[in-house]
């Protein structure tokens, strides 16, 4: 609430991840993506508020006081791949150090020589190597404390893996390593992930539906292959993210994404789209997976 003013950086987020499922966040750099993440796990600012209902089985997270999420929610019902992974490392502790310690606080394993297994086999699953586990986090390239970060997420195989960005710093070897490591999480059928990510390839390759954010809201919810398939994305905003790729039109959209506090009037998306009318002065809402009064209908969804 910057100058005593109160800003909605996330409005109406309605969605569900299933067992088994994985739902790929997307949108452009500022439109309350990570606010999302941080809201599920109670890592807001002091001053940020929350309403409505964050459901993980009976547990409303947005509900849970910070005894229950740090004892009970974090890395045990939610794991989290976080997008600043050199922040979340104790800088004066080595990698060995993180993992084993959360190795043992979220499996129970005890002795020497099983630690140093366990450690070893939680790094590799995340593709960390073995000859950086006794470096301290300044001693990591960007893409190695992403796979640290990743390790340490994926330890307590938690019902629910929050992905924020987990391929930045990564090669495409690696993007796809990653993904698919995140991917197996989910395959048991037991276990749900949420990523968050700008690398459309890589949410291409991983979710089953894709959730599209622009200014706060989702204005589109999508199963992954009928989005970057056929019949392809509907809302306009998301048809311009797919076609702002270099393996397809490499046309940027147009415009910059409106300030969170100072969003336009009816749809935020208006100002920068060739479908807008006066119609578009309403706030569409999200209905049958879309928030727009001129979705792309089946006939020009290619054009």
């Amino acid at each position: 609430m910057p100058g005593g003013r109160r800003i909605a950086a996330v409005t109406d987020a309605h969605f569900d991840v299933a067992a088994g499922e994985c739902l790929a966040l997307i949108g452009e750099s500022g439109c309350g993506k990570s606010v999302l993440a941080s809201a599920l796990l109670g890592l807001l600012p002091a001053n940020a508020r929350t309403a409505g209902e964050a459901r993980l089985g009976d547990l409303d997270l947005l509900a849970a006081d910070e005894r229950t999420l740090a004892r009970t929610v974090r890395g045990r019902l939610i794991g989290l791949v976080p997008q600043s992974p050199a922040a979340h490392l104790t800088p004066v502790r080595t990698v060995r150090s993180h993992l084993r310690e959360t190795v043992a606080a979220l499996t129970g394993t005890r002795g020497r020589a099983a630690l140093r297994a366990a450690v070893e086999a939680a790094a590799a699953r995340a593709a960390f190597p073995a000859d950086h586990l006794d470096r301290h986090p300044h001693q990591l390239s960007g893409g190695l404390a992403q796979r640290a970060a990743t390790a340490l997420a994926l330890v307590g195989d938690a019902p629910l893996l929050l992905a924020d960005e987990p391929t930045t710093g990564l090669d495409r070897d690696l993007v796809d390593h990653t993904v698919d490591e995140l991917r197996r999480h989910v395959d048991t059928g037991r276990r749900s992930l949420l990523v968050i990510t700008h690398d459309l390839a890589a949410a291409e390759r991983i979710a089953d539906r894709v959730a599209v954010m622009y200014a706060g809201r989702i204005v589109e919810l999508a199963d992954a292959k009928a989005f970057f398939g056929t019949p392809g994305p509907r809302h306009p905003y998301s048809r311009g993210l797919l076609q702002a790729l270099p393996d397809r039109a490499f046309a940027p959209i147009p415009g910059m994404p409106p300030e969170l506090g100072s969003l336009p009037e009816g749809c935020a998306f208006a100002p920068r789209c060739d479908r807008a009318t006066d119609a578009c002065t309403a706030l569409p809402p999200l209905a049958d997976g879309i928030a727009c009064h001129h979705p792309r209908l089946p006939e020009d969804l290619r054009a």
